[in-house]
């Protein structure tokens, strides 16, 4: 997740300058007179670090000091980010946190390769010329020149402003876009540690007892095969009820992995099957060109399943849709009922929630419009990816 402040859709422009003083020349005079020692701190912050570092790689000391040395780097680039925040009215986003590494090495290395460190490390080095020119220039302006030192205050803080958004800003949308991976690569390894749970559970209750059962059948039909065979072919069929019963079981439990009509006919025969289950009559539309990847087709199947399931046990509903069709570079799902409405992404019990992240970890969006008393209108879409070459099996 970002780490970042509030901020405006865009910084709010100072009023004009003018010849009398303002609130926002004198803020504007502070952090100019200002910019000296916090240029020097930081230029002696860059210089020493970086010189210990470099100097000392050659040991096993040197890489670890760089590594701290930039990581304070950004704690620097945090408090020019808040004095140009409180001063200038410059509002710029948190850079990201770099993601947690387990590991020394893969820490260090995280560390060495940050580019908000760095750039946090230049705007300290190249601060310090510029800092004495500000320092210089604003104070004669305030004692000599001072008729028109609103304006000279306005240039050089104009300056500042544009130095904190070259270099502290975050790098760009790729910045963002990386953390954001990042964190949907956490819900994607927890959907499938958690799925991975659900099988072994269903395994273990289900088909496992069942054929453990089985087995003990069997084995008391053997003995009494000859002492009481009619008790014996009345324990067989017993046996031979569990053996149904236990297919069944595996065949849901393959459904739930991946069913087989997805694989061999597509999203229209399966999303079919699952709505034949519903307990209401669901009408579909499936309006493809073409059958998208094997993964995208497998999370729309579960999405639409989920929310079918969903109508059965909450919505209360006498009917239902669902349509799918390509726009453009996405793939869009509908599924809509005449229920009691009322569905939420914050809790209620459906699962609303859960398919939200799934979908996230993909780039997917999931809209959810379900006013109280009626009726739902679920909105998921997904990234399109042609399908591959067909593989065999």
């Amino acid at each position: 997740m970002n780490d970042h402040t509030d901020t405006p859709a865009a910084d709010a422009p100072p009023p004009p300058a003018r010849f009398a003083y303002g609130r926002h020349t004198w803020k504007e005079v502070a952090h100019l007179l200002a910019d000296l020692p916090c240029a020097l701190a930081g230029f002696v912050y860059a210089v020493v670090t970086i010189a210990l570092g470099v100097g000392l790689a050659v040991t096993v000391i040197g890489l670890p000091l760089l590594a701290l040395g930039l990581a304070g780097a950004r704690g620097m680039g945090r408090a020019e980010r808040a004095r140009a925040r409180a001063l200038l009215g410059v509002r710029v986003e948190e850079p990201s946190r770099l993601p947690r590494r387990d590991g020394f090495l893969p820490w260090l290395w995280a560390q060495l390769k940050d580019p908000v460190a760095w750039r946090s490390q230049l705007y300290g080095f190249i601060r310090l010329p510029w800092g004495i020119v500000t320092f210089v220039v604003t104070l004669v302006s305030l004692l000599v020149l001072w008729p028109v030192l609103p304006f000279v205050a306005r240039g050089l803080a104009n300056a500042d402003r544009a130095m904190v958004r070259g270099l502290l800003s975050p790098s760009d949308e790729l910045e963002r876009r990386i953390a954001e991976l990042e964190s949907d690569r956490g819900v994607v390894v927890d959907t499938a540690a958690a799925d991975l749970r659900r099988i072994e559970r269903d395994l273990h209750d289900g088909a496992q007892a069942r054929l453990v059962a089985l087995a003990m059948g069997l084995g008391l039909a053997k003995e009494k095969l000859l002492d009481d065979p009619d008790a014996a072919a009345a324990m067989v069929d017993e046996a031979h009820g569990e053996v149904k019963l236990a297919l069944q079981e595996l065949r849901d439990l393959a459904r739930g992995i991946h069913p087989a009509v997805l694989t061999d006919r597509g999203l229209d025969a399966a999303l079919s099957a699952v709505a034949a289950r519903c307990t209401v009559p669901v009408k579909v539309g499936v309006d493809l060109p073409a059958r998208p990847a094997e993964a995208i087709e497998g999370i729309a199947y579960f999405t639409v399943s989920e929310l079918l399931q969903n109508v059965s046990k909450h919505a209360r509903a006498r009917s239902a849709a669902v349509e799918v069709w390509r726009a453009g570079d996405r793939l869009m799902l509908q599924v809509r009922d005449d229920g009691v409405g009322g569905a939420r992404l914050d809790g209620g019990g459906t699962g609303m929630a859960g398919l939200a992240e799934r979908l996230g970890a993909v780039d997917g969006l999931f809209v959810v419009d379900s006013p109280e008393g009626g009726p739902t209108v679920v909105t998921a879409e997904l990234p399109w990816r042609d399908r591959g070459p067909a593989r065999g099996r």
